[in-house]
């Protein structure tokens, strides 16, 4: 597993097809959780976690679902915690969500590539 996470508007869409130009990338929007399953890569993971919270799904077990169910996928994905903490329940909730499923997919993942202003820079490499 790599992951590959930043701020929006980052460049880490095009940092990730430019490392892995060959894999097929799912969109965290729109995948099922089946898809996600069988991904090579996917772009906006932050989206399937609002998605599944939306939906009334519990994430809290998702990381290690992907961990044992595809733990060779490149996962893209927004960090939501920085800046001003949200107003709305479920945005706490969201954010509280993406950074707890993501520290545990990096904990686990050999490479983990911060993208600012298009520039990758790998803050863990196992």
């Amino acid at each position: 597993m790599e992951m590959i996470i930043g701020g929006a508007y980052q460049g880490k869409t095009d940092h990730a097809k430019k490392e892995y130009p060959q894999l097929v990338w799912g969109n965290g929007a729109l995948v099922s959780e089946k898809e996600l399953m069988n991904l090579q890569g996917i772009l906006d993971f932050q989206e399937y976690i609002r998605k599944e919270l939306k939906e009334g799904r519990d994430v809290t077990k998702l990381a290690q679902k992907l961990i044992d169910g595809n733990p060779d996928i490149i996962i893209v994905s927004q960090e939501v915690g920085y800046g001003v903490v949200p107003v709305d329940a479920f945005d706490r909730k969201y954010r509280e969500a993406v950074g707890r499923v993501c520290t545990k997919l990096a904990a686990y993942s050999r490479k983990v590539t911060r993208v600012v202003c298009g520039i990758g820079t790998v803050i863990k490499d196992d």
